[in-house]
């Protein structure tokens, strides 16, 4: 990690006995075969309720999170010392080997259930999921993923509901996180980092001074927050289908064969599915006969998945239960907004 002004004294003041006491991750339990049976095997956080990252772990966040049940995630990034990620300005960063991406899943009524883990071994990407004990003192190795009924209060509404909360297993985890043959990361683009984040700082800009980040550019372009209501409502609702579903819509994605891709760079109004008519929805379009119907939110596939809980119907497939009523209604918004013509 760089360090600049003030922060380089302070390490050679302490030397002598923070390099021999201060918590970091252990390179040999991240590249390890195996995943580690614990979480706190790793290293990667001070404290056993992993709120306090360990030396050269940073924490951030996204612009737009994606809709989980209305859960609360930390994310974290680790990047192994003297090694930084390369710049890319569309895609995810370039991430060296023994790099982790961390992020937890709470409730205020729960507190932390789970932690999953994307560690970048020297054959690619692997994902591990964590489930945290009734007592938020460890987290265990959870291949099978896990199943947890919450009764939570929905933000916006006050409402008591009661969540049907899933784990993903680590196949699961290959359906969002597919590359072609290999893993991925979602997050971590530039779009989606360019803001202050939870270190008061423009994370691009951040990352680049404590050495984790190489190769960016001044000027970066970023997603409007959807909650935004200055911003374009076309940018907006382009920007929450790019972060919720454009993992798997897209030409490496494993609904590409939808033929309905919904990155923030396609441009290809047929393939955002204006006046498309579906290739494999099956029941899923509801009776409907086009994806995205100009002017007629309620004659559009789109909106029709986004509204529905039940099996077989219901996108995004993975990861949610309930419907996000916001995102409902902003791609409602933009689909009014389009012209018919």
């Amino acid at each position: 990690m760089r360090l600049v002004g003030g922060a380089l004294a302070a390490m050679a003041v302490l030397s002598g006995c923070a390099q021999d006491t201060a918590i970091r991750p252990d390179l040999s339990v991240i590249l390890a075969d195996r995943p580690a049976e614990t979480l706190r095997a790793y290293g990667l956080f001070k404290d056993q309720q992993a709120e306090q990252p360990a030396d050269g772990v940073v924490a951030y966040d996204l612009i737009n999170p994606l809709f989980s049940d209305h859960a609360e995630k930390d994310r974290y990034v680790f990047v192994p010392m003297g090694e930084t990620a390369t710049y890319q300005p569309d895609e995810v960063f370039e991430f060296p080997v023994g790099s982790v991406l961390i992020k937890s899943f709470s409730y205020e009524e729960t507190g932390t259930i789970e932690t999953r883990l994307l560690i970048h071994k020297s054959k690619g990407w692997v994902a591990y999921p964590y489930v945290w004990n009734a007592e938020r003192t460890d987290a265990h190795y959870a291949p099978i993923g896990a199943k947890q009924s919450l009764d939570i209060v929905e933000p916006g509404t006050g409402d008591a509901i009661t969540i049907a909360y899933s784990v993903p297993n680590q196949n699961q985890c290959k359906t969002c996180h597919q590359a072609g043959d290999a893993l991925t990361p979602i997050g971590p683009k530039a779009r989606n980092l360019d803001h202050i984040g939870p270190n008061g700082r423009f994370q691009v800009a951040d990352w680049t001074e404590r050495g984790v980040l190489s190769g960016a550019p001044q000027d970066i372009s970023a997603v409007p927050a959807i909650e935004d209501a200055a911003a374009d409502i076309a940018l907006r609702a382009r920007a929450y289908l790019d972060i919720n579903c454009a993992h798997c819509h897209k030409d490496e994605g494993s609904a590409s064969n939808s033929g309905l891709w919904l990155e923030w760079t396609e441009e290809e109004p047929v393939r955002l599915g204006v006046g498309k008519h579906p290739t494999a929805a099956g029941r899923g379009a509801g009776d409907l006969e086009l994806v995205v119907v100009p002017g007629e939110p309620d004659a559009s596939i789109l909106v029709h998945r986004m509204a529905s809980t039940e099996a077989g119907v219901a996108m995004p497939e993975l990861g949610r239960t309930v419907v996000h009523e916001d995102g409902v209604e902003l791609v409602q918004a933009w689909i009014a907004d389009l012209d018919k013509d």
